[in-house]
């Protein structure tokens, strides 16, 4: 635990970065500078457009909060630059960031360690579908593997809204896959430390959560407390503990997963660099348990201590 601010010395806030989420990272970036200055950190932000080497160079830094989404700042690059540069930083290390980042991989880790989570058939090629069709029916969800914010996600009823899919979360330059639809309520855990924040349960009228949901929707409702009783909503906190203990996941993170109808729960996938904007979830859970945004703040720089 540090009291004193001075104590982090001089702390690189790095933000943006050049995947997909750049324009969601600079906006959680913004507001982890103000509340860091607010706590008299002596912080400084850095918006990544390149290489992180370039960015960092001639800085005399002694940590860095890691605030970008995606590709590049979640994916164990960052976290590989920083750690032969010998600079701490906030969340998890390299295996778990680079792990993580594919949704794929972390599933396959999940089902090694029968942890619960929707089946899936990877699509490589327009061939794959019927087989994909054979195996999950309709409807499926289709993902790209290494993407975050629901970006280039699909929803597909029939074989040419499929197709479709494929094509769109191809786009994206990494593995693509169809999930079985899960049909129940949708909710997510935050994580800080190793222990769980109160669950969200989250509640849209667009077809998924997705972007549009997630960062622009005035209609998007967040529930918390969740609706759940304790005992059912301690065992939901207990699997996203256990999720991210299977894939290493260090500091703080976020587990999406669903309750199905049947009252099973589905793993979905689980973020290391989670967003710290106004429509962000983990500081809405953390609000919640007595945690206000900048106190969250310093929790998650602490991370870069251990």
């Amino acid at each position: 635990m540090i009291k004193n601010p001075d104590d982090f010395g001089r702390v690189a806030v790095m933000m943006g970065g050049s995947a997909a989420e750049r324009e969601v990272s600079l906006k959680s970036g913004a507001a982890v500078f103000a509340a860091l200055k607010r706590k008299g950190v002596d912080a400084v932000a850095i918006d990544v457009t390149g290489s992180p080497i370039d960015a960092l160079a001639g800085l005399k830094l002694d940590r860095v909060f890691n605030i970008i989404h995606g590709r590049g700042g979640e994916d164990g690059v960052l976290q590989a630059v920083l750690q032969v540069m010998g600079i701490p930083y906030t969340g998890s290390g390299v295996m778990a960031s680079a792990l993580t980042m594919d949704k794929l991989r972390t599933k396959l880790c999940w089902r090694g360690y029968d942890l619960p989570t929707p089946k899936w058939v990877l699509l490589k090629t327009i061939d794959d579908l019927d087989a994909c069709i054979d195996k999950l029916g309709f409807p499926v969800i289709v993902k790209p593997a290494q993407e975050g914010s629901s970006i280039g996600m699909s929803k597909a009823n029939n074989r040419e809204e499929l197709e479709k899919a494929l094509k769109v979360a191809s786009e994206f330059g990494c593995d693509v896959y169809a999930e079985s639809w899960v049909t129940g309520k949708e909710y997510t855990v935050g994580l800080l430390n190793g222990k769980a924040l109160p669950v969200i349960r989250l509640e849209t009228p667009n077809a998924f959560y997705d972007y549009e949901a997630k960062y622009k929707a005035t209609t998007t409702q967040y529930h918390c407390p969740c609706g759940l009783n304790t005992e059912q909503e301690q065992q939901l906190q207990q699997l996203a503990v256990q999720a991210s203990e299977v894939v290493v996941v260090k500091g703080w993170a976020r587990v999406d997963v669903f309750i199905d109808d049947s009252g099973q729960p589905q793993l979905i996938e689980i973020n290391t660099v989670p967003g710290m904007t106004d429509h962000s979830l983990v500081p809405m859970a953390a609000k919640q348990a007595g945690i206000e945004f900048d106190e969250l703040v310093w929790k998650i720089l602490e991370t870069s201590c251990r």
